[in-house]
């Protein structure tokens, strides 16, 4: 299976009964100077055996990483205990373990001044928009099937979509809308919807539901479609790369995801307090994390996170460039130097930073 390699730091670890995905494997120098920077990790015999991943084919590869159980993930004492040279613990599976490593507010401080800034910045966006916005457009059945779009002074270079985060649980397009501010200054349509919330809907259901605003939105505006989401939405926004097609036909109008902050494996997700509003189950984990599922070839999909996030909010945007990495374009992985997960999304008001230059080119 290759060669064993003692006492190497580990990091970012997915575990399985049999197997280990190192997402980013750092090894110390002196003890492996030419250990590969992916590698696959198996059990055998008490050791630690490592193969690159490179000499796997993709599609046993991502099997291989994310398997097709249940996943439970290493915490953070297990992870030193391994860079330590120690017997590989188990998993830590606890609630109040997995309820913190989910835990934005109490890591960031003064945190509640982010929400009323973000409502204050989204109306006076849409006061600043004026008769080029339109409020409320409804697209579905649903109380909360309505989204808001806004244009450019010229003809629009094309849709570009902000999903809004807050677990599935949370908040609505009305806190947002600035953050499409900056593709709007850039000469793009901006499209803002609000979804149906756990526990009235399931992730499924939200999934159809953002294909279907984009889908109404898309008829309205000509061009290519770019996403974007944080966090929950960035979820969101990815699962339309996906290579089930939320978007049907439209998909070929696609050129780029990007997801701030996203969780694409929902497996992690069921071990949390929120789950018992979520509901997230086996099945759903499976058919609904863009990380186990394939992505569709020519779209340019970005993972972008900050690096005073918390550390999941790190594993999981590396977690999917690591499973979609033999893609066409490869995914890009961005880690935006000291910004955490309320304020790595700020860029997006404006035309010219980084962000929003990634995102709309």
């Amino acid at each position: 299976m290759g060669r064993i390699w003692p006492s190497n730091g580990a990091a970012l670890c997915s575990v399985r009964a049999d197997c280990v995905l190192v997402a980013h494997f750092y090894s110390r120098k002196r003890e492996a100077p030419s250990c590969p920077s992916k590698m696959l990790i198996a059990r055998s015999a008490g050791q630690l055996m490592l193969t690159p991943m490179t000499h796997i084919k993709a599609t046993t590869r991502r099997q291989m990483i994310l398997g097709t159980a249940a996943t439970a993930l290493m915490s953070q004492p297990a992870v030193a205990q391994f860079q330590e040279g120690k017997t590989m613990p188990k998993a830590d599976r606890s609630t109040a373990y997995w309820d913190d490593a989910y835990s934005n507010g109490a890591y960031i401080p003064d945190a509640a001044r982010f929400y009323t800034q973000w409502v204050e910045d989204a109306a006076n966006f849409r006061k600043e928009a004026g008769a080029r916005a339109s409020l409320d457009i409804s697209y579905g059945p649903g109380a909360r099937n309505t989204m808001d779009l806004f244009l450019p002074d010229a003809t629009p270079k094309g849709l570009a979509v902000f999903v809004h985060g807050g677990y599935w649980l949370q908040t609505d397009k009305s806190m947002w809308s600035h953050l499409v501010r900056g593709a709007v200054k850039a000469g793009w349509a901006g499209l803002v919807p609000s979804y149906t919330l756990a526990p009235e809907a399931r992730l499924f259901d939200m999934t159809k539901e953002i294909a279907a605003a984009t889908q109404i939105a898309a008829e309205k505006v000509p061009g290519p479609i770019r996403l974007s989401g944080h966090s929950a939405g960035g979820h969101l926004a990815m699962r339309m790369a996906c290579g089930d097609k939320p978007l049907g036909e439209l998909t070929q109008r696609v050129e780029t995801v990007l997801g701030i902050s996203g969780l694409y494996d929902l497996r992690p997700l069921m071990k949390t307090s929120m789950n018992t509003e979520l509901g997230i189950n086996d099945s759903e984990a499976l058919t609904e994390s863009p990380a186990l599922l394939p992505p569709v070839d020519g779209i340019d999909v970005v993972s972008w996170v900050g690096s005073d996030e918390r550390p999941e909010f790190i594993r999981q945007s590396q977690l999917l460039v690591e499973a979609w990495d033999a893609s066409s374009p490869a995914p890009e992985l961005t880690i935006q130097d000291g910004f955490h997960h309320f304020d790595v999304i700020a860029g997006l008001s404006e035309a010219e930073s980084k962000i929003t230059r990634r995102w709309l080119g």
